[in-house]
């Protein structure tokens, strides 16, 4: 049962014949009264537990979005039910209005919709749905609360999709100056065409030219030779630390969070330059892993498998890291590192594993950074922000040292804000490209 505000309202009044006639009989002949029309109003009030919940609701969006949720209320009693009906979703779904009225007469439905717009990843759930039922007067309500899950799962918002275009433009441009028809071991060979002065004589195909003939020559060949091309199918293994570190918040967002933009740029980028891309996010156990996707379905399934994942707060293991790789390839490939690299403490565990890694692949390692440590060593008015600068200063000192001590492991640092730091990684993969060294 719930009053309403009226119901106080009305009760407040039995303070007048008080006040009037300084007699106490008459406040307790005023409380049955309100008692009484309360109870009748009650029993008038139709049941809120007959009534039946459907809900339509989209089964993921991308954070940032919104999407409508749809709630279908069917009374099945043999009185109206008017009232106030509260979908309970978390603050984190983002969900306008929070609260309804409705009035659905016996027999029949009404739909109560919700707009959601949640502002953080991962499954977001409705358990239940409270229903408020008023009596003809509005005094008193009859209150029941129904169990109707509902699930809604956010999806990484990928942002850094708008770098796409231009890094995909280098990267056939790059396509364009690297991929010159050349002829030799590692190569796959692209198509045939005809020999030209200048051209490799071991290139000529011997079979292709024997079936092949000049008309405007006579009967003589025309000798065709083989065209090749750098080799598409390389492999690049992202792995996502998912440790203590990844929970610290960055301008407002999750290291982990900055780490999947950065993933997903560089997963769409590679793919598209005919690369394998396998992604692990791993802490102590693999929290999630994505194997043997090419194209759309390679983002669809990173971003349904990052979207639940939510740091853990226990060390990285990163004894387990080489191991993890070779789980995942045993030819040389790209290995990024998404990781935090500010602490030299934190980073110990790292710098122990890197010579295994370089020994056999290509290592970058890439790390958020916050803006407002470089800012802070910029303001110097008062005692306060001396202090403040002195600790900014230091924790730069801290991540310059431990970034020395990953290049001279043979590794390769790539930082930035979490702004930054995606169209860094896809740049520090293509200009692997263009070296040759991918």
């Amino acid at each position: 049962m719930a009053v309403s505000g009226w119901f106080v309202a009305l009760l407040a009044l039995g303070i007048v014949p008080v006040v009037a006639f300084g007699d106490a009989l008459a406040l307790i002949g005023w409380l049955a009264i309100v008692g009484a029309v309360g109870a009748v109003d009650l029993a008038l009030a139709g049941s809120p537990r007959v009534v039946t919940l459907a809900r339509e609701l989209p089964a993921r969006v991308r954070l940032g979005d919104t999407v409508t949720s749809s709630l279908t209320i069917t009374n099945r009693g043999r009185r109206g039910i008017r009232g106030i009906v509260r979908d309970a979703w978390p603050p984190s779904a983002g969900a306008a209005p929070t609260r309804a009225r409705i009035s659905i007469p016996a027999a029949e439905r009404r739909s109560v919709t919700t707009s959601l717009t949640p502002f953080r990843r991962g499954d977001r759930t409705a358990s239940h749905v409270t229903i408020r039922s008023f009596g003809p007067l509005g005094l008193v309500a009859r209150q029941a609360t129904i169990a109707e899950p509902g699930v809604l799962r956010v999806l990484p918002a990928f942002s850094s999709r708008k770098h796409l275009p231009s890094r995909l433009a280098r990267l056939r441009e790059l396509d364009g100056a690297t991929s010159v028809q050349v002829r030799g071991p590692g190569t796959e060979f692209d198509s045939l065409r005809d020999y030209v002065r200048g051209d490799d004589v071991r290139s000529i195909d011997w079979r292709a030219t024997a079936r092949r003939s000049d008309p405007s020559a006579g009967a003589g060949p025309r000798l065709t030779i083989r065209t090749w091309r750098p080799e598409r199918d390389r492999r690049v293994v992202i792995v996502i630390d998912s440790g203590r570190t990844s929970a610290a918040r960055i301008a407002n967002e999750p290291r982990i969070d900055t780490a999947f933009e950065s993933s997903l740029l560089l997963a769409a980028l590679a793919s598209r330059a005919g690369d394998r891309v396998d992604t692990v996010i791993y802490d102590r156990r693999v929290r999630g892993r994505i194997q043997g996707a090419t194209g759309a379905e390679l983002l669809s399934r990173m971003v349904s498998t990052m979207a639940p994942v939510q740091p853990e707060l226990i060390e990285m293991d990163w004894a387990a890291v080489p191991e993890l790789v070779r789980s995942v390839t045993s030819h040389r490939a790209l290995v990024v590192l998404m990781t935090s690299i500010d602490a030299p403490g934190a980073s110990r565990g790292l710098l122990s594993v890197l010579p295994q890694l370089t020994r056999r692949h290509l290592v970058v390692v890439a790390s958020v950074t916050d803006p407002g440590t470089t800012s802070a060593t910029h303001e110097r008015g008062n005692r306060t922000e001396v202090y403040r600068a002195a600790a900014a200063e230091r924790a730069l000192l801290d991540t310059a040292r431990v970034s020395a001590a990953i290049r001279q492991l043979g590794a390769d640092v790539v930082t930035g804000t979490p702004d930054a730091l995606p169209p860094a990684v896809a740049d520090r993969y293509i200009a692997l490209k263009l070296a040759g060294r991918l």
